[in-house]
């Protein structure tokens, strides 16, 4: 059930990830085209550094999934077979709380409840909490800031749902290198 769950998160990651790649290169085209014509759309580059950055942290929690992550293989690649799982489950572990961590942090940086409990008054917000992350919008766009920073969010609660399903797979189980 949890690998299912994974695997389909995984699936949607990476389809969303690959939907942004092709995005970005539209937004770069789009950017090419309207400098030469001599009439550039500003918002055009922050847009595409904005898909870009989605498009990573999701690729990143789908390849947690995979196994497929970025990793110095130095230490497993010389051990004894029968040490690679317990090193693989180490790596688990260190995921899990990295992941823990991540959405601690998002929660300390988000403050739901508190702005929840100050009915989604931003200026309330700010002056209960001295935090800003509501009110600052991006420089071209003009969008507030934290709708592009709510993929923190989405990566730490997949790399948390990920990490989870490989640490209770018994070794030999769920996704493979």
């Amino acid at each position: 059930m949890l690998y299912r769950l994974s695997a389909g998160l995984a699936r949607v990651e990476l389809w969303c990830a690959a939907f942004l790649a092709v995005c970005i290169t539209a937004l770069i085209l789009l950017n090419v085209v309207t400098r030469t014509a001599g009439n550039a759309l500003f918002w055009v580059d922050e847009l595409a550094i904005y898909a870009m950055v989605w498009m990573t942290f999701l690729g990143a929690s789908s390849a947690l999934h995979h196994r497929s992550s970025v990793s110095i293989s130095i230490v497993s690649d010389n051990v004894p077979e029968r040490a690679k799982p317990l090193i693989r489950k180490g790596v688990d572990v260190v995921v899990f709380a990295f992941s823990l961590a991540m959405l601690w942090f998002c929660w300390r940086w988000f403050l739901p409840l508190d702005i929840a409990s100050s009915g989604f008054d931003v200026a309330a917000f700010q002056g209960q909490t001295f935090n800003f992350i509501y009110a600052e919008p991006t420089l071209t766009l003009g969008l507030p800031k934290y709708l592009f920073w709510l993929v923190m969010w989405l990566f730490a609660l997949g790399a948390t749902l990920h990490s989870t399903m490989h640490l209770l797979s018994p070794p030999g189980k769920g996704a493979q290198p």
